[in-house]
């Protein structure tokens, strides 16, 4: 036989009971408005995710988030939005501590998902938490100190009363399983994806963005927030020992903390006129730079996945990144790996990069094949897989 729920038809047995849709109430509150380094990285997973949510006759979603107006008419999602300033961290936590709760009985939510680290303490339902990564704990300096004890209180929090756990790399899922004990069978792993705008493009349009750009036919690329964690001194100093006084490197990013050292170090290694700061660059232009340049380098101390290496091999430029974490993971034997401790190894990888045509040839050529496993499709799918797995799994409700 056959019914209807909210307009739908559905097939149902008469023997069992109708069941209800599950419906999933996901914090996005982290999504910013504002051009800079926090519309990078963990933004971009939540925005990406959230748009590749499968839709599901099983599943509904409630997003809860402060751009409720640009998701109004997105097809799966009903957004709510608040009016507490939550682009303030207090303001946010103030939010996901006290008026979550509220809101997940009053929508009679059947899960939570907190896309960055926080799960209310008064949760009144199971929930899945996202955990990028432990960079807090791994280069603890690399935090304000006040940041970092919250992290570790928040993640250890989501460790123990989570039904499920995401992580965005195999790296990070033994991170937490490691620091936290979180058992692995209750780890999910969602990789991020690379756009179809990540690809090798017209060598015309890359000839005129250089030009438009003011680049020189030679550059190394970094791409990413200027912290400590991105490990931008040795790389300064790997460039220094580069014998290649016509090689430039271009930093693209915004500042995020602690990067005077940065400037300070440029000055003093005398590459003033071979480093360039770029800045934050909108996300439609980051294919041009990955293409107009020699080789991407990401020499991170210790990375939750490493999204600019995949985005530079779909777009067929070499890369050199730390051989840690999940750098390896993101650049495959793809790419060129280097001690994150040692500049030297490092300068000899971005000779081998910049002079060896098979590295720059075996990039064009394996570099969009490689890129083309991980899809944000996939972790569309992958999420809604994890949130049906929470709702079987025994309940760990927050107290």
């Amino acid at each position: 036989m056959s019914g209807f729920i909210g307009g739908r038809s559905v097939s149902v047995s008469p023997s069992r009971p109708i069941q209800p849709p599950l419906h999933i109430g996901i914090n996005a509150h982290l999504l910013s408005d504002e051009a800079g380094y926090r519309r990078a990285g963990i933004h971009q997973y939540i925005y990406q995710v959230l748009s590749h949510l499968p839709p599901d006759d099983d599943l509904r979603y409630t997003l809860y988030t402060r751009r409720a107006a640009e998701w109004a008419e997105h097809p799966t999602l009903r957004p709510v939005g608040t009016r507490l300033p939550t682009a303030n961290r207090l303001a946010r936590i103030a939010w996901e501590q006290a008026v979550w709760p509220v809101l997940a009985r009053r929508d009679r939510l059947s899960l939570l998902h907190s896309m960055a680290f926080a799960l209310p303490r008064l949760a009144p339902c199971p929930a899945v938490v996202t955990i990028y990564d432990l960079s807090f704990i791994e280069i603890p300096d690399s935090f304000p100190a006040a940041q970092r004890r919250y992290l570790m209180a928040e993640t250890a929090h989501a460790c123990r009363r989570a039904a499920r756990l995401i992580t965005i790399s195999e790296s990070g899922r033994r991170d937490l399983h490691r620091v936290y004990g979180a058992p692995l069978e209750r780890i999910d792993v969602v990789r991020p994806g690379v756009g179809a705008a990540y690809r090798p493009l017209p060598a015309a349009d890359v000839a005129a963005f250089r030009r438009q750009q003011g680049l020189p036919d030679t550059f190394l690329l970094h791409v990413g927030t200027l912290q400590p964690r991105k490990n931008i001194l040795l790389l300064l100093e790997a460039l220094a020992r580069l014998n290649r006084p016509d090689v430039a490197l271009v930093l693209v990013g915004g500042k995020g903390w602690a990067y005077g050292a940065i400037f300070e170090r440029v000055a003093a290694l005398g590459l003033t006129d071979r480093v360039r700061f770029a800045g934050y660059v909108a996300d439609e232009t980051l294919p041009l730079w990955y293409n107009a340049a020699a080789a991407l380098v990401m020499p991170s101390l210790y990375e939750g996945f490493g999204l600019p290496v995949v985005e530079a091999l779909a777009c067929g430029t070499p890369v050199v990144a730390a051989g840690a974490s999940s750098l390896p993971e993101a650049g495959g034997d793809v790419a060129l790996y280097h001690d994150p401790r040692d500049p030297d190894e490092l300068a000899a990888r971005l000779a081998q990069a910049l002079d060896d045509p098979a590295i720059a040839a075996r990039a064009r050529a394996a570099g969009p094949a490689h890129a083309a496993r991980f899809s944000w499709a996939a972790a569309g799918q992958e999420t809604a897989a994890v949130y049906r797995r929470a709702a079987e799994s025994p309940s760990r409700s927050a107290r």
